[in-house]
């Protein structure tokens, strides 16, 4: 199962991989042809109603394959406004080669043929609720014709994700989604006896499995969202102070730091940005991490837990208690992570070990991340959180799915990039679900060490990775899969 979303990240991924959306465009609309061929003879007639959208050009792509046909498509609106470059050009290949096509520009002029087969192309994946018109008037034209209706994905006004059927929707007969079945589809087969074939179309597998552009795409802010609360230092000031200024240059509106006094001015003195509330007692205590969890909980964000708090046995007492009675989402990193195996815990973690302490976890104790992905995700799994673990390649997992970022340089063995990391998942964890928060992250760290390995192979700092975050977060993750 794949929903919307994640369907449109994949086929980002998938052009980054080199297998571009045209490409996969023409395999769709050839398996909408197959679908049309097994619905009627040949020489029957068909009518394509088509959107403006990538959904049309698929559908477009399907006249071109049934010339044994009477094809006539039409298109809800002008093709001017046609809304891709790819669409636009598959409209204009039915032009040039003299295909019957017409626009529809007004909905009381929408005229559907006689015909024994209609496609519906109108509305795709990710676009639900009342169809306004023109689609509205050809979706009602649609389910008042005597013939076979072949949707395009999905029926026009169905929700892919949800199973929800719009009053107005089309009601298909056939449906050809692609590349991996749509959570509401199968509802959709079961109850209504619609016959829903999923098409192969080219999309390789390491679209899924290895991180890439879609991911970022998915996960990224529409804007300054969230206000991450980061619990370390003592020991050591540096990490919390990267942590909370990677989430405010991924997008968090406020980054706190709660630190002890003793360090809590030097935390500060890393930036002026900075919330740093201190407190008390010369490292986290059992007392304090209660009155901290009574804070965070008031909050609807993220707490980053572990950055610098070292290992002293009334601190790992603290986390272990934290972890017991919060109900949030939280980032385990450093020291913390040995707590969280021995705890029982209604909160939604995300942890994320390196080589080391995935293995001091219990984890897998090897080298070659990615080669023991499978073992990675069977810990998850047992240990029932996300795990992003860090090494040359990054494996991130939440016992079900896998996936796999390759970004990042050698140069990143330099301490504070696990920490840079730690605060970018948490900044975009109030945009989108753990796993892949996780794994969009570990893509836009590795790609910022890549920008500066540009320029410096081995001696870019963490800190200077900072001023990357953003760059590589809003220019949509550009980089190799």
């Amino acid at each position: 199962m794949i929903t919307g979303e994640r369907m449109a990240a994949v086929d980002e991924n998938a052009a980054a991989l080199g297998v571009p959306r045209k490409q996969l465009m023409e395999s769709s609309g050839h398996a909408v042809a197959r679908a049309v061929r097994d619905a009627a003879a040949p020489g029957s007639s068909v009518a394509i109603v088509a959107g403006r959208g990538n959904n049309g050009g698929d559908a477009f792509v399907t006249a071109r394959f049934l010339d044994a046909y009477d094809v006539t498509t039409l298109l809800l609106g002008r093709a001017e406004n046609i809304g891709t470059e790819i669409a636009r050009e598959n409209w204009d290949a039915l032009r040039r080669a003299d295909y019957d096509t017409r626009e529809v520009t007004d909905s009381s002029a929408f005229d559907l043929p006689e015909c024994d087969v209609v496609v519906d192309a109108m509305l795709g994946t990710g676009i639900s609720g009342d169809l306004r018109e023109p689609a509205a008037t050809a979706a009602a034209a649609i389910n008042d014709a005597d013939a076979t209706v072949v949707s395009v994905d999905v029926p026009s006004g169905f929700d892919a994700d949800g199973g929800d059927h719009d009053d107005n929707g089309v009601e298909a007969d056939r449906v050809v989604t692609f590349h991996d079945a749509k959570p509401g589809l199968e509802e959709l087969e079961a109850e209504d006896d619609v016959e829903v074939t999923v098409a192969d179309i080219g999309i390789p597998a390491a679209a899924e499995r290895f991180v890439g552009p879609g991911d970022v795409d998915l996960a990224r802010p529409d804007g300054r969202e969230g206000r991450p609360n980061i619990i370390g230092g003592g020991p050591y000031t540096g990490a919390p102070a990267l942590a909370a200024q990677a989430a405010l240059r991924a997008g968090a509106e406020l980054s706190f730091v709660a630190a002890p006094d003793t360090v809590a001015g030097e935390i500060q003195g890393y930036s002026e940005d900075l919330i740093v509330q201190p407190y008390e007692e010369d490292v986290l205590t059992p007392e304090r991490a209660k009155a901290l969890l009574e804070r965070v909980e008031g909050y609807d964000a993220p707490v980053v837990l572990g950055p610098g708090l070292g290992t002293a046995d009334e601190t790992l007492e603290a986390v272990r208690r934290f972890l017991e009675s919060y109900t949030g989402t939280a980032v385990v990193d450093a020291d913390a992570l040995q707590v969280v195996p021995e705890v029982e815990t209604e909160a939604t973690l995300v942890c994320t070990p390196n080589r080391g302490e995935l293995a001091g976890m219990g984890g897998p104790d090897t080298d070659d991340l990615a080669a023991a992905a499978d073992e990675i995700e069977a810990f998850a799994a047992d240990l029932g959180h996300v795990v992003l673990a860090k090494g040359a390649n990054d494996v991130i997992t939440d016992g079900e799915r896998t996936r796999i970022s390759r970004s990042g340089t050698v140069g990143m063995k330099v301490g504070g990039t696990g920490d840079t990391l730690a605060g970018i998942v948490a900044a975009l964890l109030e945009r989108t679900e753990p796993l892949d928060a996780a794994a969009a992250a570990a893509h836009v760290n590795g790609l910022a060490g890549e920008r500066l390995a540009d320029r410096s192979e081995h001696g870019f700092l963490a800190s200077e990775m900072l001023a990357e975050i953003p760059t590589v977060l809003w220019d949509g993750g550009d980089g190799d899969v």
